[in-house]
């Protein structure tokens, strides 16, 4: 269930909020924890029994790690075996069937093996329950003896299928007891429209720009199609998943909780580092926390940071998905990071702030073109022709039409995806002078930009989301 869906907007969300706010508060774990279930079943009904046997296993874990806390030796067994049992479920139902494809490829013969579907979300909640455990483990937090108060920290939801990833220590306490109220759940309103406009009235657009250009031949594309296919993707995947953390944000808000931000206007980074301090920053906080500090981080010399940092983002690129140009992108990340840290980047940091945002935004660009191929040897192939190789000339017709026709579009996204933007908004929304209450005009823009995303999500077919594959 999407939450840019009808179903979700007129029946899963009004009945969800109307059952947990009419309940006594200490019934609202289990209202949550029943819908969100049901929530995870409307899309995987096979695979809400995985979910449920990974919340009982990790649940299990925490309160036996928590019980040998004075025991380092069973405790640490413990959590071995946590972290063991969940990275195996993970790999295999995520990397099973990569791993048996690349071997087939090398063998002169193949091994028969039957492709699974993957259960969807299962990236984030699997990582979600092994900070808990590891957090349990570093004594950082203490194992939660409610199984509902647990099973709700696992399945909410607002958080589910495509985070942010929300770590246990974050929320510990407002599972227990959280502040609701009038202002906060008018916060989550208008947070949760900022991000169904951003995913519905700009990446579903935007995005549909890409699918077509990606649909054409190789042998049509000219350097500028190329890059406008590029941009247009580059747009997209901020506004779809940015919009869909903007999303589970408000929602959280609604029901009492406080998620971090999951991005702080990655596209005006002035660096590759600062690209990813700003960009899916839950992912890149979990696997700071839970692998590259452990693997020894940066206190065992040079050359050991190096090998961990490329550990960290092959790591980060394989669990984007089970593919070689997967790997690739995390690898390619990893390279751009080694050098800005080791080699250039004292150079790039008295660069003009317009060089360096040049620099960054083609290089997060040419990543992206990794991220979206089918393959691996599509993703070099399309970056050769953005760099004119193998391209059908530097600007033609198609190009031409496809920037005539969208320009405006991406002059929008451009300002909706800085600071500027949001600037523009607050202007409009708490700097009137024509008498009218500021939460008044608030509401009335807010009212007229989910009317334009009814608009948007009733009249098109196009409404996928990207990162429901990971």
């Amino acid at each position: 269930m999407l939450f840019s869906s009808i179903t979700f907007l007129f029946i899963f969300l009004p009945i969800t909020l109307v059952l947990y706010y009419i309940v006594p508060d200490k019934f609202r774990n289990y209202i949550l924890l029943i819908t969100s279930l049901f929530f995870y079943a409307w899309g995987e009904p096979v695979y809400i029994v995985l979910m449920i046997l990974s919340i009982l296993f990790n649940y299990a874990c925490g309160l036996d790690i928590g019980n040998h806390a004075d025991d380092p030796v069973m405790a640490k067994r413990g959590i071995i075996s946590a972290v063991v049992v969940n990275l195996a479920i993970l790999g295999f139902f995520k990397y099973y069937g990569f791993l048996i494809g690349s071997i087939n490829a090398i063998l002169p013969f193949d091994i028969p093996y039957r492709e699974l579907s993957l259960p969807i979300g299962i990236s984030f909640y699997t990582f979600q329950a092994m900070s808990y455990v590891i957090d349990v483990y570093r004594k950082k937090v203490q194992p939660q003896k409610s199984l509902i108060s647990f099973a709700v920290y696992v399945s909410m939801f607002p958080q589910l299928i495509a985070g942010p990833i929300v770590r246990y220590a974050d929320i510990e306490k407002q599972l227990r007891n959280r502040s609701i109220g009038i202002n906060k759940f008018g916060d989550g309103i208008f947070f949760f429209i900022r991000g169904l406009a951003k995913k519905v009235i700009l990446a579903n657009t935007v995005g549909a720009i890409y699918t077509t250009i990606s649909g054409l031949d190789f042998g049509t594309y000219s350097v500028l199609t190329a890059w406008i296919g590029c941009a247009a993707y580059t747009f997209q995947i901020y506004f779809d998943f940015g919009g869909y953390s903007d999303m589970a944000i408000g929602l959280g808000k609604m029901f009492g909780f406080e998620f971090l931000k999951n991005f702080d206007y990655p596209y005006t980074a002035l660096s590759i580092t600062d690209f990813w301090r700003r960009w899916h920053i839950s992912l890149s906080t979990w696997f700071r926390e839970y692998v590259y500090i452990p693997l020894g981080g940066n206190r065992k010399g040079k050359r050991r940071t190096m090998i961990n940092i490329m550990i960290v983002w092959g790591l980060t690129g394989l669990w984007h998905g089970a593919a070689w140009n997967f790997l690739a992108w995390g690898l390619y990340y990893g390279i751009f990071l080694l050098l800005e840290k080791f080699v250039y980047g004292r150079y790039i940091e008295k660069l003009p702030k317009v060089l360096r945002h040049i620099y960054t935004l083609v290089l997060v660009m040419v990543g992206w073109v990794f991220f979206s191929s089918a393959s691996l040897a599509d993703a070099v192939r399309y970056i050769g022709i953005m760099f004119g190789i193998g391209a059908k000339g530097l600007i033609d017709s198609q190009a031409l039409y496809y920037f005539g026709t969208n320009w405006l579009l991406f002059i929008v996204c451009a300002i909706a995806s800085t600071s500027f933007g949001m600037y523009l908004l607050n202007r409009v929304l708490y700097n009137s002078k024509n008498g009218v209450g500021r939460r008044e005009i608030a509401c009335i823009v807010y009212v007229l930009m989910f009317l334009l995303s009814l608009t948007f999500l009733i009249t098109a077919t196009y409404n996928p989301f990207l990162y429901f594959r990971f």
